[in-house]
């Protein structure tokens, strides 16, 4: 304001162009009116600066965000050319000599595609090798129940002996336990939905005016997301979402609007990061977006002094402090709030054990946000949803370009380019020695192999005064390199800083990589990411491959593929707990999450029928009749597949199974039959009986068969066997199909097969899905 009024006091026009406008206005509204003197003209919009224009006698002026706020409208730049990626890409994950679950028959080694002449009729088979060199053939279109295997560990699983009873008593258990987790989640979930909380009022104009400073676009799920988040905090009952977004796709934006949101309504909000570097990150993002609000946001970390801790504390108890940010140290016994509404927990897997169930105490009593970049594998998403309120944010932002990373024996050649490179453009290096004991000797080296760069070092045994200005004096542009441990690994946001070189990365995890590597390319500039090894020292096998995994993802979103390589490098473990380990070591990570989104399934069905005084703690399996959802078995006399004259490379063919196995509806077959023909020419006679698999599949999925078959010239529609204990299945209730022949077993429906059998039996699962 003073600034507009020191122009305005001079008798000259001035213009003022903000994504703020109203919000201006309404504060100049407030100032002392003096006459003579013309008030500033205030439009919506964003430019890049402001200029004054002199005329003869005339003077104007136009300011814009950036002389008042000191920020600027990102600058665009030319779009990227997008590379066309073949949709089956995905689906790369399976090769020869793989480790793979079947769900019938259990844990075996995947050999590879043959083609195998069965009953006069010549097919492809996915090859499967168990215990003393048995083999199992199964079907292309029966590729869905095939996964690979994910264990607890990174430790080889032994093969499961066919036909044995080995399996079905591993899956029988594995599916008890899950069970028995489901109930767990779903009684939690229920305790919540029970309790009242607070429900936050609608949207004030001060939030549309925070809102609309935003200084880049929104994507679309940004804005779905804050949807999402605003509904829940509208709720009466307390909040618990999670948030999962790659990172830089916009997380912490989300959450600084939940919390002003909060604060606009008289509440106060905690915001609780795993790392000090963190917090004050943090803590200049809310400074600086919050600046022209009435909010007052402070940090509570080790950056501060005992004296400034304790000052802290006694404004927070007296509700003097609105947002307040920091470690593990807000969850101590004597921090004090006067009335907490909001808790945002940033990484929340990287806290430990007691700091975990405080937090799950304070999930019944207030909002909680939790933000994570670690993305989620899908079946466990699968099994989550509705016993947790989770949201994703799968689009980078527009202006995002994908990094550029080389991976390779250290250089300081190559060391030297890449810094001089990057300060010639006038941005700024990260360069990750993780050795405390040897950083001094490294800086020394650095600067000896590029003298005109200043170098800056941090690392977490500094005392705080120094670490703090260090990182403070490198994010205003005072050092060139910061020569630092892992303490940049999470969340760090200083969009000039476009190269970073690790040393030794061979020695840090999958996860760690891609987080690190996430610290550049945050702006519109091209980045680059150097993951250097050892000269002489080889990596191990999982370091090796943990570096080619980080070398080969580097397009925009790879956090999926990363966390599923991790979760393959690492084992499954820590996901899911030590308790269900041994579970996921017997069947494999996949059928294990699918087992337990089956039981929370029917667990959420089988709560919708009980009666009303019975409590979430008593949920059963037991009695309620609804099978386990694997994919319906569908076997008859056609030649099926992809022949290698139509698409003659075998491992297009297998991503392409695999996809084919994956459609989950009929649109999708119909879509991919016209891909196909546009790919690769008119489909041959093996290629549309494929097809027409599938489409028989899902429609047997919709009517509730486990299998559809070809028994000695007639076709079986069978159902899954009735639970154990739950009465014989009626199937009086079915349509009447005598016209097509069908006639009514016990368990099943049987109809000849006679001429024209595929459009009948089309037909006959179409009326049962009606």
């Amino acid at each position: 304001m003073e600034h507009i009024a020191e122009v305005t006091s001079r008798d000259e026009s001035v213009f003022v162009v903000s994504r703020q406008s109203a919000r201006l206005q309404e504060l100049w509204s407030e100032q002392p009116t003096v006459a003579g003197h013309p008030s500033p003209v205030f439009l919506e919009g964003s430019l890049t600066e402001g200029f004054t224009f002199i005329a003869e006698s005339a003077v104007t002026h136009l300011l814009t965000d950036g002389e008042l706020f000191g920020w600027r409208r990102p600058e665009t730049r030319l779009r990227a050319r997008t590379v066309a990626e073949a949709p089956e890409s995905a689906y790369a994950d399976l090769q020869a000599g793989d480790w793979v679950v079947h769900v019938d028959h259990g844990v075996g080694k995947f050999t590879g595609i043959v083609r195998r002449t069965v009953d006069h009729v010549e097919r492809d088979y996915l090859a499967v090798e168990y215990t003393d060199g048995d083999q199992l053939f199964v079907p292309v279109y029966q590729a869905d129940r095939l996964t690979r295997y994910v264990g607890p560990d990174s430790r080889d699983p032994s093969a499961t002996r066919l036909g044995g009873q080995e399996w079905k008593n591993d899956k029988a258990r594995a599916k008890e336990a899950a069970e028995q987790v489901a109930v767990e989640l779903l009684s939690l979930y229920a305790r919540r939905q029970v309790v009242s909380g607070y429900a936050f009022a609608t949207d004030t104009p001060w939030q549309h005016e925070l809102e609309g400073s935003f200084p880049y676009v929104e994507t679309l799920d940004q804005l779905r997301v804050l949807r999402e988040v605003k509904r829940d905090m509208e709720a009466a009952r307390p909040m618990d979402r999670l948030i999962c977004g790659d990172v830089g796709y916009g997380k912490t934006e989300v959450a600084l609007r939940a919390a002003f949101k909060a604060v606009m309504d008289g509440k106060q909000v905690a915001v609780l990061v795993p790392t000090t570097v963190l917090a004050q990150q943090h803590y200049h993002t809310f400074r600086d977006r919050l600046a022209a609000f009435p909010a007052e946001v402070e940090m509570l970390s080790r950056f501060r002094t005992p004296q400034q801790q304790r000052s802290i504390l006694n404004r927070l108890a007296l509700g003097k402090v609105d947002i307040i940010i920091g470690t593990h140290r807000l969850i101590s016994g004597d921090v004090q709030f006067k009335d907490l509404g909001l808790l945002i927990i940033d990484e929340e897997q990287r806290f430990g054990v007691t700091h975990k169930e405080t937090l799950k105490k304070m999930r019944t009593e207030v909002d909680v946000l939790t933000l994570t970049a670690t993305p989620i594998p899908r079946t466990l998403y699968m099994a989550l949803t509705g016993v947790r309120d989770i949201s994703t944010i799968n689009t980078p932002p527009e202006e995002r370009l994908p990094i550029v990373t080389h991976m390779g024996p250290y250089s300081p050649k190559i060391v030297r380019q890449a810094i001089v490179r990057e300060l010639e453009r006038g941005g700024q290096v990260y360069f990750v020695h993780n050795r405390v004991q040897t950083i001094e000797s490294m800086a020394m080296h650095l600067r000896k192999l590029v003298p005109e760069a200043r170098v800056a070092i941090g690392h977490g045994q500094l005392d705080e005064d120094t670490l703090a200005d260090r990182m403070d004096r490198f994010a205003a542009g005072e050092f060139d390199i910061l020569l630092c441990t892992t303490i940049i690994e999470s969340g760090l946001d200083i969009p000039n800083c476009n190269t970073l070189i690790v040393d030794r990365a061979d020695t840090f995890g999958l996860a760690q990589l891609y987080q690190l590597r996430g610290r550049v390319g945050r702006g519109a500039q091209r980045a680059y990411a150097y993951f250097f090894r050892h000269t002489k020292i080889n990596p191990t096998p999982e370091g090796r491959q943990r570096l080619e995994t980080i070398a080969e993802n580097t397009q925009l979103g790879a956090g999926f593929s990363i966390a599923m390589r991790d979760l393959e490098i690492r084992g499954a473990g820590e996901i899911l707990g030590a308790r269900q380990s041994g579970y996921v070591a017997a069947v494999g990570f996949h059928l294990y999450t699918r087992l337990l989104s089956d039981s929370v399934r029917r667990l959420r069905l089988a709560e919708g029928s009980m009666s009303k005084g019975e409590s979430g703690d008593n949920l059963q399996l037991s009695n309620y009749n609804l099978q386990l959802s694997l994919p319906v078995n569908v076997d008859l006399p056609l030649p099926v597949g992809l022949p290698p004259e139509y698409i003659p490379d075998q491992e297009t063919r297998l991503r392409l199974y695999r996809r084919i196995a994956d459609i989950r509806s009929l649109t999708e077959v119909e879509a991919l039959a016209e891909e196909f023909n546009d790919r690769f020419g008119a489909l041959p006679e093996d290629t549309r009986n494929l097809l027409y698999l599938v489409r028989l599949k899902l429609l047997a999925e919709k009517a509730g068969l486990s299998a559809v078959s070809g028994e000695g010239g007639q076709l079986v529609l069978r159902y899954p066997p009735a639970p154990e204990g739950a009465p014989p299945r009626d199937l009086s209730g079915i349509p009447d199909l005598s016209s097509f022949g069908v006639r009514k077993g016990k368990n099943a429906l049987w109809m000849p097969m006679t001429e024209g059998w595929e459009q009948k039996l089309t037909a006959v699962l179409e009326t049962l899905v009606m």
